[in-house]
Parts: C-alpha cells; sequence; structure tokens
C-alpha cells in the first residue's frame, strides 16, 4: 500500500471510530463522522468503504443522505434527543457566561436543521 492511501484508511478508521462512540456518547456526532469515514475510505480502500456501508446501524443512513438527502423520522428523534440531552448537560455542566448560551445555541441550531431535513421517500 502507498503512504497516501494508509494515511487515508487511517483517517477512515479514526472517523469510524469516533462514529461508534457517537452511537453512546450525546455530544458526539455519528453521521458526520460515518460520512468522512466513507470519503476516507474511498480514497484509500474500497473494501474498507464496502465494509462501512454494509453495517446494518449505519449504512442505510449513509446511502439514504447521499442518494435524496434524507434523514429517517426515527434517526431525527434519536439524534434531536441526543442533542437536547446535551444541551442540558451544558447548562448544568458550564458555568455561567456566553460559552454555555453559545454551545447551546450552537446544538439548537444543528437540531433545527436535523428537524428540517426531508424523509426518505422510503421511509424508514
Amino acid at each position: 500500500m502507498r503512504l497516501i492511501s494508509i494515511i487515508w484508511v487511517a483517517l477512515a478508521a479514526i472517523s469510524f471510530s469516533l462514529g461508534l462512540v457517537g452511537i453512546f456518547l450525546p455530544l458526539m456526532p455519528t453521521t458526520i463522522f460515518m460520512l468522512i469515514a466513507v470519503y476516507c475510505a474511498s480514497k484509500g480502500s474500497p473494501r474498507f468503504e464496502a465494509w462501512i456501508r454494509s453495517r446494518d446501524y449505519v449504512g442505510p443512513l449513509l446511502i439514504t443522505w447521499e442518494q435524496e438527502r434524507a434523514i429517517p423520522r426515527r434517526a431525527k428523534l434519536a439524534a434531536v434527543s441526543m442533542i437536547a440531552l446535551s444541551a442540558l448537560i451544558v447548562v448544568w455542566s458550564l458555568g455561567q457566561g456566553w460559552l454555555r448560551w453559545g454551545v447551546v445555541a450552537l446544538l439548537v441550531m444543528i437540531a433545527l436543521w436535523l428537524a428540517t431535513r426531508p424523509e426518505p421517500s422510503s421511509s424508514s
């Protein structure tokens, strides 16, 4: 393997791992890391890219996003719920001030963006 391919695969593996962590931790996004992982894997290892796409817990979401730029209702609900939990954690754990409310405002904007994405034409 060429060095460039190794770097792409390493970036894909790191992104995939962070995406897995995001499944369980409220403040970590999952989908963006999986999209980065698929992109990086496509540059370094088509076999790794195919493996990521074949995972039941992320493959269908990635394919739906790439084809329709849509997010299933269930995924939106899960994501917005985790963002709301994250906002509560931020409010309880950060001190008073602009950082606390800046993070909460960012989380609210992300939640609104997610909530307003269309749902797939073939509902999941």
